[in-house]
Parts: structure tokens; sequence; C-alpha cells
């Protein structure tokens, strides 16, 4: 796994929850309704925030079926950074155009080098750190409900995340020049990505929902006192938490 990583950036591992732990995440998102809630005619379409709105993600996090995919990447100090649920609904059923995950959610404003951008999404600060930051980072998509090609699977150019941080106009010509991958799941299953991976997705052909649950995780404090927003343990203690 850590060689499909370091080389594609990506990777699919298959049947990593159970059915009843599907249900039970399933019952347990149902209800979320906090700051950091997207909606639209009273269907919830996303939670960013996700660690701090609900104990039971968090939990879900530190399991070990998370950390045995995270910690040969990552290593045994890695701790959870956010969480957001996504859901493609009928209402609610974006497209995503090609680009790389560059924010980072963080407690306050630090003016740091190789630090900015600074963004808030869902009353909460953003900013865009340096790649090496990212190139740390592992991003854990875990399905909820089945995901092929007609309900918006996520798309990825395979060892886009060796070329760093892309600037935008580049995009294109290095989208055009590559094939790309539909990254298929079925429910329980999971996608590994290195944010800085170049992903896009398109939108559901289909009515029924598209749950995703994105955990990201680190391995390292952040420079100049900067802290991670959602730092869980393992490896809290180089951060605190925030409930």
């Amino acid at each position: 796994m850590r060689k499909e990583i370091d080389e594609n950036g990506f990777a699919i591992r298959e049947n990593i929850l159970s059915p009843t732990e599907v249900t039970r995440l399933l019952e347990t998102i149902a209800p979320i309704n906090r700051p950091g809630t997207l909606q639209k005619r009273n269907s919830v379409y996303a939670v960013r925030n996700l660690l701090n709105a609900s104990p039971t993600i968090r939990e879900l996090s530190g399991s070990a079926a998370i950390r045995n995919l995270v910690e040969p990447i990552l290593g045994a100090e890695a701790f959870s950074v956010r969480g957001i649920l996504f859901d493609k609904i009928a209402d609610a059923n974006w497209k995503v155009p090609w680009h790389q995950d560059v924010t980072i959610a963080v407690q306050e404003r630090v003016e740091t080098e190789g630090f900015g951008t600074w963004s808030i999404k869902a009353d909460v600060l953003h900013v865009q750190p340096p790649a090496y930051v990212l190139e740390n980072m592992l991003s854990v998509r875990l399905h909820l409900d089945p995901c092929r090609a007609e309900n918006g699977a996520l798309r990825v150019i395979p060892g886009s995340h060796r070329r760093g941080r892309i600037p935008e106009d580049q995009i294109p010509e290095v989208r055009d020049r590559s094939p790309e991958v539909i990254c298929e799941s079925g429910v329980g299953g999971a996608l590994l990505m290195r944010p800085l991976l170049l992903h896009a997705s398109s939108p559901s052909l289909l009515p029924n929902h598209r749950r995703v649950i994105h955990i990201d995780f680190a391995a390292d404090a952040l420079p100049n006192n900067l802290r991670w927003f959602s730092a869980a343990s393992p490896g809290a203690g180089k951060s605190e938490t925030v409930l």
C-alpha cells in the first residue's frame, strides 16, 4: 500500500467497514445539525468540522481499522486533523473541477513564513501551508454508499502529487497529458490519497445518496505555534484538541 501511494498518490481498499459499522455511522451522521452543516431543502449535503460535531467520528478516526491504513504511511504518531462529510443529493449535485487540496484548518492566525491565503470556512480559520506540510498528510475517504462512476466517484491523475503545488494555470496542461483513473468503491471501502493528488468529480447521474466521510491525517506539529484545529490522539499532545 505504501508503494502504491508513493507512486500513484492513492490506493483503494475494500471492506474496511462492516455493514453494521456503516449502518451505525449513517445513524450517527443523520441528526447532525451544527455550525458547519450545509443544507438544501432540509437535506444535509456536507458537514465540516465533523470530528468536532461527532464523537463517534472522532472515535472512528482512532479505530484499529483506520489506524491500520494510516500508520504504514504516516507512522504510529499520526493523528486526525479534520473530518468532513460529503453527500451528493438531487438539490446539491455539484461538479468539482480538477484541483489539489491545499488548505488546512488551524486554531488561530499566527503569521508564519510559507503560510498564507487565510480564509474562514464554516467559522473555522483555514490557511494554505507550504507543500512539505501537505506532502506529509494523508486523506482517508470512507464510503457509506456505493461509489461508482455514475454517482460521482472521485477521478484522479496518478502520480500528480509528486509535482508539489501545481499553479492553477498549469493544471489543465497536466490533466490533458495524463490519463485519469476513476476511484470506484463499494460500501465500506476506503480511498486513501495524498492531498496534492489532482482530483475532480462529476455530478451524480443517480438520485441516490453518495455519502463519504473524509478524514485528514498528519504526523507532525505545525511550526511557529500554529496549531491544528482538530487534532485527535495518537499524537494529540503535539497540538491541543478543540471540542
